[in-house]
């Protein structure tokens, strides 16, 4: 285990996780990485000792969902792969995607997370004072996290500007999704944590739920000519095609983008009312971003349905649908977080 200081790097066999099926989407801004995919061949473990079938294999290799990111103040932000030779007992966890999966898989070990941000209301009883605070999903407390003399800590797109500060405390793995190709990531991360913590079985029991929920949704989608994603901050709006952030709502969820001609971007395009209308979408998914905000009270609804927005097709024919911002903006990239999301939208349009 490393300490509060800084050490050399270690050389590591590569790999290559195995995402299972799904779309060829997606961070996060906490996911959105903007990173360029992993592409490593497969992990290389030893028998376990004991010759327990159920238990993962250590030494083990692990690659992060991606294998870099760009970022506007370091340039190119490096994740290579890490080699554990005993499975972590003392976990740190920034992204919340993960520590859902972790949570919904049942693995035990978990020792901080960021508390400071807002958690998603199904990761609530994480806020006890047996978690320790480890500061924000973009402000890490550094000493706090040295103090846990933890075994990994877990990354995504938030964080990825501190990664080397924080691999001077412990090994660092990076698991958040990447903008361009999110559900793969998304499933890459899901592998992640059953390989190194023996948790396959039930992961693959989880994502079988998945296959009835994809096909609903998939099935209501197809209702529907014309449809476009977008975030609501504080009065503003931004949208977002395919191809982007929330671009799986498209590409796995079935939706038929209203346009392709929106930058992509992880806050999305600016994206006014007048444009909405413009476009004139048969269904507009409006992502709550203010509600994200730990103590921002949204005024969502009288903003959206305002003048303009009320010619459109969406609005009369009840078709605009409020998501819900911590789940979302921060909580995605989990089991539990992206079972729910179709879930919220199959239940707010059927």
């Amino acid at each position: 285990m490393k300490k509060w200081k800084l050490v050399s790097a270690i050389t590591v066999m590569s790999l290559m996780l195995a995402a299972c099926g799904g779309g060829n989407n997606n961070e996060a801004d906490q996911n959105a990485s903007g990173g360029s995919a992993a592409s490593n061949p497969p992990v290389t473990e030893q028998p376990p000792a004991d010759n327990d079938a159920s238990a993962p294999a250590y030494p083990m290799t692990i690659s992060s969902t991606i294998a870099s990111t760009e970022n506007e103040e370091k340039g190119t932000i490096a994740f290579p792969d890490v080699t554990f030779e005993k499975m972590p007992e003392k976990i740190v966890v920034f992204d919340y995607g993960f520590l859902d999966t972790l949570d919904a898989l049942g693995v035990e070990g978990v020792v901080g997370l960021a508390k400071d941000s807002s958690l998603p209301a199904h990761l609530e009883h994480f806020s006890g004072d047996e978690y320790t605070n480890i500061g924000t999903l973009k402000t890490p407390l550094f000493e706090d996290i040295a103090e846990l003399d933890p075994d990994v800590i877990f990354i995504s797109g938030r964080q990825s500007t501190f990664y080397e500060e924080l691999k001077e405390i412990a090994d660092v793995v990076f698991v958040g999704t990447q903008q361009n190709d999110y559900w793969n990531t998304f499933l890459a991360s899901v592998d992640i944590a059953a390989k190194m913590f023996g948790k396959e079985a039930e992961a693959a029991e989880y994502l079988a739920k998945f296959d009835e929920a994809l096909k609903n949704i998939n099935t209501l989608a197809g209702n529907y000519e014309t449809s476009l994603v977008t975030m609501y901050n504080e009065g503003n709006l931004s949208g977002f095609a395919s191809n982007s952030r929330f671009g799986y709502m498209y590409e796995v969820y079935g939706f038929k983008p209203v346009t392709d001609d929106i930058e992509a971007s992880s806050h999305g395009s600016n994206f006014g009312f007048e444009a909405v209308l413009e476009f004139n979408p048969e269904v507009l998914l409006v992502i709550d971003r203010t509600a994200a905000t730990a103590g921002n009270t949204s005024n969502i609804e009288a903003d959206m349905e305002n003048a303009i927005i009320k010619k459109t097709k969406a609005y009369q024919n009840n078709r605009i649908v409020y998501l819900d911002g911590p789940l979302w903006y921060l909580g995605g990239g989990g089991l539990q977080s992206e079972l729910a999301k179709i879930e919220e939208v199959l239940a707010e349009l059927k």
